[in-house]
């Protein structure tokens, strides 16, 4: 048996699955949930982790959002773009150390990107940790399709600073040398049907001779894959980044929520109790509309980002949270009209709430500031509920406001179990 490395000392840098946007043109959004594997090349007694994944895509002609990167084109031109991005990176380690080592983080870049024929591209980045440990990369790629598969290729050098090492292969156990690696991955998309896809990856990298020898390393090869489904639009519709004007029906809205220690599926049945501290949120989303029609149904979707206020209680001070989601409408008349709506994303909390803390507490986890987003609302139309057409645009509603963990399947959730609730009232207005 391996013997087992002490935890706090355990990290390991990876290159997150569907990390890069290719320069083949990007559907303007889509939404997936996939397994992500990773070994571990430490002397552990565990060889690999995985990961529940769940991925928003977003594209703009200056601002992106695909999978688990983000960033801003400084410079788009047709064979020469530059772009400020942010991407996570995961730390493996065995599973049962990762609620207490919380190490991953969103790391901050910039890239050049070359274009020298269309689905061809080159790349240069810089890459910083929070404490300005710095690597970077350089890489080739191309785009390939055949029939309903599309494969994209990358082979890339790895190079990595004396600072990074020592932390991250080094374990700040010994000191390592600046090097550089190799890897080398694939990407695959395969079109079943309508919106729907198959999604895979596959990545191998080679530390360099320089780490190969760390006794902090059982090996310097490391693969990763990644293997799950998601929506995007179907491939006649395809290749346009999302604008302004592309749909109609921008709507903005205004909640009020009041937290309650239930879970999900007390509150939906109706059985949920009060928080006796009484605290409360107030929150406001932007929704952006991306397709009217998901598997040919008429589902009304939109990219909604929100910011959500946390109010002061007596057991704990205001904080701020943000949201990243994708969000469905299905609008039915009986005899007005209503809406039913679902919505899948991301949160990010700037200071743990009382009424999440309280459950990690009973549990006996370490809570995470970055947390899986569900909504779940109800809504009554208000110009047919008064016979005013004038409120036509207005729409009033019950909301679920939920953040949760995805079941201890998830390192960058903190491999927990619970999260947060609160019932809330909203008032959306379209235009």
């Amino acid at each position: 048996m391996k013997p087992l490395i002490p935890a706090a000392c355990v990290a390991l840098f990876s290159l997150p699955a569907l990390a890069v946007p290719g320069s083949e043109p990007q559907p303007a959004w889509g939404i997936a949930l996939g397994a992500r594997y990773a070994d571990i090349p430490y002397a552990t007694e565990v060889d690999q982790v995985m990961d529940i994944t769940p991925l928003m895509f977003f594209h703009t002609e200056r601002f992106y959002l695909h999978g688990l990167e983000a960033g801003v084109h400084l410079w788009n031109e047709e064979a020469h773009q530059a772009t400020l991005f942010s991407r996570y990176r995961f730390f493996d380690i065995p599973p049962e150390f990762q609620n207490a080592i919380r190490e991953d983080s969103f790391d901050t870049g910039l890239r050049y990107r070359y274009i020298p024929r269309p689905n061809e591209f080159l790349d240069a980045e810089i890459l910083s940790d929070g404490s300005g440990r710095s690597y970077g990369h350089f890489r080739y790629g191309f785009y390939h399709q055949e029939g309903a598969l599309e494969i994209r290729p990358t082979l890339q050098i790895d190079w990595r600073s004396e600072q990074f090492n020592s932390r991250y292969y080094g374990l700040n156990l010994v000191d390592a040398d600046a090097d550089v690696g190799g890897s080398a991955g694939v990407e695959l998309r395969y079109h079943v049907w309508r919106n729907l896809y198959l999604l895979g990856n596959a990545h191998l990298s080679v530390l360099s001779n320089e780490l190969k020898d760390l006794p902090t390393l059982d090996s310097r090869y490391n693969v990763e894959t990644f293997i799950g489904f998601g929506f995007f639009p179907e491939p006649s519709s395809r290749g346009e980044p999302w604008s302004s004007d592309s749909l109609e029906g921008h709507y903005v809205r205004v909640a009020h929520g009041w937290a309650t220690e239930s879970n999900m599926g007390d509150i939906l049945s109706g059985n949920w109790v009060e928080d006796p501290y009484g605290n409360q949120l107030t929150s406001l989303f932007w929704g952006l509309p991306l397709t009217n029609e998901l598997f040919g149904l008429p589902l009304d979707l939109y990219f909604s980002p929100g910011l959500v206020y946390h109010h002061s209680s007596a057991v704990q001070d205001p904080t701020y949270e943000g949201v990243l989601a994708v969000k469905a409408f299905y609008n039915f008349s009986w005899p007005i009209r209503w809406r039913i709506g679902v919505a899948e994303g991301l949160s990010y909390v700037k200071d743990i709430t009382y009424i999440e803390q309280i459950e990690m507490d009973r549990k006996g986890y370490q809570p995470s500031n970055l947390m899986n987003y569900l909504d779940v609302s109800f809504g009554a139309n208000l110009g047919d509920l008064f016979g005013v057409r004038s409120l036509d645009p207005l729409w009033l509603g019950y909301s679920l406001h939920h953040r949760s963990s995805i079941f201890e399947t998830a390192s960058q959730f903190g491999r927990i179990k619970g999260g947060s609730n609160y019932n809330s009232v909203y008032l959306q207005w379209h235009f």
